[in-house]
Parts: C-alpha cells; structure tokens; sequence
C-alpha cells in the first residue's frame, strides 16, 4: 500500500489505498502471481485493458509494433486489411504495413522477397499499426504483454510475439496537487461532429528539406476537404510559448516535449495537428508518439527526407551559410546530429517529389486513418 501506480495508455497516476483478496487478511503487499483487487487514494477513470506500473518501469506505449507472427488459417493474411488485435484484455483494430522476412514452418527456410501478404503456416516479421493506443512490452522482458493473436471475423487466425519496443522515460516533476479534468464531450461525438478523428501527424527532417512547405500544402488540401487542422510551425512557436529555448540538446528535448503536448490538446479538441519541427532526436520523437496515445489520439510520422547536401543548396534563410561560418552553433546536420526515423509511417523524398506529390503521398495514408473507429463497423 502506498505505492503510486501509472495506468497507461493515459498516463494517469494515483497511489494504492487498499489491496483487497479473498479472505480479507488485510495485506499490505502483493506480489507478481496474486490475484488481488486494489483501491486508489484519488479517483480516476480507469478503462479495461489499461496497465498498472510503476513510474520507474512503464510498459511501452505505442501504435506501432515490430512482431513475428504465426499465421494459421486458409484466408492469407494481407496488406492493408484491417483485423482486430487483442493482447491480454485490449481489443485494437490494426492493419498488416509491411512483410520484412518470411519463413516456412515446414522447411525453416526464411525469405526477404517483397511480400503483400502472409500464407497458411508461414512466420512473418512485420509491422502492424494499431487503429487505437496498445500497451506492450517486448515478449522477452514480460511475455504477458509481448504476446498476441489477431482475429478476423471472430476467429482466431494468427499468433504473435513482440520485439524491438523502445522504452521511454516517463518520469515527469510535477505537483501532487493536479488532476486531470475529463471533459464531457467524447472524441467519439467530436468525430462524429466533424467527419474525422483528431490526429497528430509530426513532420520531421532536416532544415531546408521542406517540412514547412508540404506542412502548409497539406494543411490547405485538408481544408479543402473540410478537415478542422492548423500546423504548428518550428519557428512560430519559438516566437511565443518556447522563446525561452535555445538550441542545446536540453532545450531541443523540451521544446519537442512542449509541442508534444499542445499538439495532443489540439488533437483532443478534434483538430488536426501537422507540426514542423526539426525534432532531430529519435527518443524525443518516441515521447511525442507517446504522449500523443496518453490523449487517444491519432499519431502519424512523416519522415521528409532530403540528403544534406540538397538542403544545404537549397539554404532558404542561410543557415546553412552562418553555421559553416561558425555564426550559429549547434546546428542540425552541420555540428548536431540528426537522427534519422527507422520506421515512420510516411516518407517523402523532396529531392525527387514535388510538393504535390509529396502531399498526395501523405494523402494516400493518411486520410484512411483519420476516419472514425465507428466507419470501420
């Protein structure tokens, strides 16, 4: 008793009041095995599927996941289908993205060939996006929570393990006199309102690659189809809420921390968030994807991707200029690194697209994912 929990996905926090059992012997601890029930000193709204932790050893939290999967049944599993996902109690809708290496059960022989889909009795390395927040670990830290079946219409047709999750630190310094205020209206009625999900789609590159540009495009061609959505830009935002920040590495995590955090609001609100941001560190790009999740919201990374040298030839504001100049220090690419995404959901290359092209590549992935769970009925 005491102890103060983390319920994730939402991130919520209270302490322990009471550990109920059969019996009622009254004990003040329990251990991994006992089945027990537990009261919080404050109150909070705890859905089925969430998971208690400890603030020094959360669970990983996520919309994307690295799996091997077991496939059982006659109908292939394909790309681009959607299937439920259920681990422990949580219920997802997900979808097959991308098939990295087959192998076959009977031979043991493994493949890399492009695949679009996964046959009877063949274990496929993939990826899978959840349609909703899914709380794992990787399988061979805790199995519970590393494992997995996928269901189409009620039947089971697949099996899967966990691997590759990232863990983030989700320790934050803050008063023990807050709460978290739930509103009274619904993400579900918001969408229902407005046509689409609230979403954050996160734009990251490197300067001079072109994030503000298909940002802006993107935002007007949402309009245009009367999507709620507004982009929040690098620079604006060091005008006002961030002017206080600089460049070093403990100001970057922070700024993309506090943009992370607007950004989730904006998309609680319903709205479509697109930021432009550097965001040049993988870890702090995790944390947003985490915090976006924590809000229930849609999370989409969108990698623009430009080698250096064709950003340091383009140079719209002369930055590149000044850092080789030894005017700015600190500068991403020049004397900071920038790492690169292993696994955003949308890439765009504007040293080949065009910014319509571009646009309508993120289009194409995107515009299925802001559509209400309900649509998918």
């Amino acid at each position: 008793m005491g102890d103060e929990l983390v319920f994730s996905p939402a991130n919520k926090a209270s302490k322990v009041h009471s550990i109920e059992e059969w019996g009622g012997n009254g004990n003040k601890e329990a251990v991994a095995g006992d089945s027990i029930g537990i009261t919080l000193a404050e109150q909070i709204f705890v859905e089925r599927g969430y998971v208690a932790s400890h603030q020094t050893e959360t669970p990983i939290e996520t919309n994307r996941i690295h799996a091997d999967v077991f496939w059982i049944v006659r109908e292939p599993m394909r790309i681009g289908r959607l299937y439920d996902l259920r681990l422990g109690t949580q219920d997802v809708k997900c979808e097959l993205v991308s098939i990295d290496q087959v192998m076959d059960s009977s031979t043991l022989e493994a493949s890399k060939d492009p695949r679009e889909q996964l046959e009877r009795n063949e274990v496929g390395q993939m990826t899978i996006q959840t349609r909703s927040p899914l709380v794992i670990d990787n399988h061979d830290r805790i199995p519970t929570l590393g494992r997995f079946v996928i269901v189409d219409d009620g039947q089971i047709c697949g099996g899967g393990t966990i691997f590759g999750g990232v863990y983030t630190d989700r320790t934050i310094a803050k008063s023990n006199n807050i709460f978290w205020v739930e509103g009274k209206i619904t993400a579900q009625a918001r969408a229902a309102r407005t046509g689409h999900r609230g979403a954050v789609v996160w734009f990251t590159g490197l300067s001079g690659a072109g994030k503000s540009t298909i940002a802006q495009a993107l935002e007007r061609e949402l309009f245009a189809r009367g999507t709620h959505t507004y982009v929040l830009d690098g620079d604006n935002i060091r005008h006002g809420l961030n002017s206080n920040l600089g460049f070093s590495p403990e100001d970057r995590v922070e700024n993309i921390r506090r943009v992370s955090e607007v950004a989730k609001l904006m998309a609680d609100s319903g709205v479509v968030a697109i930021t432009a941001f550097i965001s040049p560190y993988r870890m702090d790009r995790r944390r947003a994807r985490e915090i976006a999740l924590e809000g229930n919201a849609e999370f989409v990374e969108v990698f623009v991707d430009a080698p250096l040298a064709v950003c340091e030839a383009r140079d719209p504001k002369n930055l590149y200029k000044k850092a080789r100049a030894g005017e700015i220090r600190e500068f991403t690419g020049i004397d900071a690194p920038y790492e690169p995404p292993e696994d955003a959901e949308i890439v765009v290359r504007t040293d080949r697209q065009t910014v319509n092209e571009s646009v309508a590549t993120i289009l194409e992935r995107l515009l299925p994912r802001l559509r209400s769970n309900s649509d998918l009925l």
